[in-house]
């Protein structure tokens, strides 16, 4: 587990907490007699349980050069388009993709405001522009939140980020905060070196002193602290932590998607949706090509998408869970039309593209279109809080939904976006 496990504005990191626990012992995952099976439970978890995994492209991809080429355009870039199994075309370095698309469509008609790594990260995140004196909640607390009643049986956070951190829960406080793994599976400061029954002892000593300076009047964040260690203990228990460990896939199926992080990443996402993880974003950053895009693109970036992307893709449509998974493609924006001095492409957010599909989504289609270079969108615009909406109705989270921010605002779910009707049947 790395960087900050809260993602509250209190400060209450995930540093902060395990030195807490460290006064008990440095923790490990023990094999107990009392934790439940995982593949007992599995088929109940995942029985018409929804649920959504981000596939975050940190940096800006340039969907010119992956989703909506302009051949022969002095912006397209030397990329051909090649057919799929669905009604579009995508790049010819993406040919595992094309036999996925039936499964997936292309919003190409995306029309965002933010253009800065950090506020269009912000934005896509949550649906809302950064604003100094909030933090909104991003799409893996707001699912993780409407969802996680549906799955009592669920040990594991509701909220995993693989590979990097995500955006924080904003107001809905540190409980739906995300639980960072590397893609190997590894959660570090679960380690331990005491016996079962011992280590046990310590977690319920500290979990008595944790009760008795909430009952005094303390404040949220002391109880958002001892909810924090009810989960770790359950966390440390529970057999639901093997959806974490990828090694015990065979070995072909970890080839499939690839020896690389994304390549992890994905199929720990699938295991994570087959334990009933309702959100999971996998990390796969390296997007910022300012200079020498298409050699990078070509060579290391593509590759490795095509890898990963189309085993996740097929495996969950081939085991029955695309039907409940959507699944969202996605970075903070996109790279300029125009090619610049260094053969790379800048910041662009005017005119791009998203992928979607699963949980009820259309598969195999274009939505909107952008025109001859690219550089504009020439039928309806969305925007961050419309592709919001979108996932959520594909999830059966109503719109309607209001939350109220810790200064008593009431913050409409989505932002009030508008659902990409063309996407739904």
């Amino acid at each position: 587990m790395t960087g900050n496990w809260s993602g509250a504005p209190s400060g209450m990191t995930r540093r902060h907490f395990m030195r807490h626990l460290a006064g008990a012992s440095a923790l490990v995952l023990p094999a107990t007699s009392f934790t439940r099976s995982l593949h007992a439970n599995v088929d109940k978890l995942r029985k018409n349980h929804k649920a959504a995994i981000l596939l975050w492209m940190g940096g800006g991809p340039s969907t010119l050069d992956l989703w909506d080429l302009k051949p022969g355009a002095t912006t397209g870039g030397p990329f051909k388009p090649i057919s799929t199994t669905g009604d579009v075309q995508i790049s010819e370095h993406l040919p595992l993709m094309a036999q996925q698309m039936k499964h997936l469509s292309i919003v190409r008609s995306m029309s965002t405001r933010e253009a800065d790594h950090d506020r269009g990260r912000y934005y896509m995140h949550t649906g809302y522009v950064p604003n100094p004196s909030i933090e909104h909640p991003s799409y893996g607390a707001v699912i993780s939140h409407e969802l996680i009643e549906t799955r009592p049986e669920l040990q594991v956070p509701p909220f995993v980020s693989i590979g990097g951190g995500s955006e924080g829960p904003g107001f809905l406080g540190m409980t739906y905060a995300p639980f960072v793994v590397g893609s190997n599976g590894d959660v570090r400061n679960l380690k331990v070196a005491l016996p079962e029954d011992r280590l046990m002892q310590r977690m319920q000593m500290l979990k008595m002193l944790e009760t008795g300076f909430a009952s005094q009047n303390r404040g949220e964040l002391a109880n958002d602290h001892a909810k924090v260690l009810d989960k770790t203990l359950s966390l440390m228990t529970s057999e639901q932590m093997k959806s974490f460990k990828v090694d015990q896939e065979p070995q072909a199926a970890r080839d499939r998607y690839g020896n690389t992080g994304f390549g992890r990443g994905c199929l720990m996402a699938r295991r994570l949706v087959e334990a009933g993880v309702p959100f999971i974003e996998v990390d796969f950053g390296g997007w910022d090509n300012h200079a020498g895009i298409f050699p990078t693109l070509q060579n290391q970036k593509l590759p490795e998408l095509d890898m990963a992307m189309s085993a996740l893709v097929e495996d969950l449509a081939e085991r029955g869970l695309l039907q409940d998974t959507a699944v969202i493609w996605m970075g903070e924006f996109s790279r300029t039309p125009q090619i610049n001095g260094n053969a790379g492409r800048d910041h662009w957010a005017r005119s791009w593209s998203v992928v979607v599909g699963g949980a009820g989504m259309k598969g195999g289609i274009a939505v909107g279109q952008t025109n001859a270079t690219g550089t504009e969108v020439v039928t309806k615009p969305y925007s961050s809080e419309d592709l919001m909406a979108t996932v959520l109705k594909s999830l059966d989270i109503p719109l309607e939904t209001t939350y109220t921010s810790k200064n008593g605002r009431p913050m409409k779910i989505a932002n009030s976006g508008k659902v990409i009707e063309e996407l739904f049947a």
